[in-house]
């Protein structure tokens, strides 16, 4: 008899399960996804659309007309703001900022390349950056204390 009653568990072992134990498992298997979209969905809902998030961390630009090269001392165009344009500068000489001050971002809409220099003698042992006109400049690698508007 003993042989038989191991046949027969041996036969039980691969029988499929029983159909209330599938439901649950169904059930289980269905709402656990439900809840999940759910959660994932208030979440989204949460959040700032991509485009006001960049807008959020994107600086406004400055007030800069036509013609001008405009210096703000602090960066992303704060603080005071000093200007030039092309009647009060002497093309292609080294002009230092008024004062002894120095800028932090620029805004060149001259017309023509602009370089800022670290050096207030616009000495080239200092960093020099150029910038074509109609560049905006929230952070300049360097404190500007002197500029030079070249030719073309």
């Amino acid at each position: 008899m003993r042989h038989l009653h191991e046949t027969h568990r041996a036969r039980t072992a691969h029988r499929p399960p029983r159909p209330h134990r599938v439901r649950r498992a169904l059930g289980l298997r269905t709402a656990l996804p439900a809840a999940l979209a759910a959660v994932a969905a208030v979440a989204l809902t949460a959040l700032p659309p991509p485009a006001a998030a960049a807008a959020d961390r994107a600086p406004r630009l400055g007030e800069c007309a036509a013609g001008q090269l405009c210096l703000w001392e602090r960066t992303d165009f704060r603080g005071p703001r000093h200007t030039r344009e092309l009647a009060d500068t002497d093309i292609e000489s080294c002009v230092p900022l008024p004062g002894g001050t120095g800028a932090a971002s620029l805004a060149n809409r001259t017309g023509r390349p602009v370089t800022a220099y670290q050096s207030a003698e616009c000495a080239e042992t200092g960093e020099f950056d150029t910038y074509p006109s109609g560049s905006w400049a929230p952070q300049a690698g360097h404190r500007v204390r002197a500029i030079k508007i070249w030719e073309s």
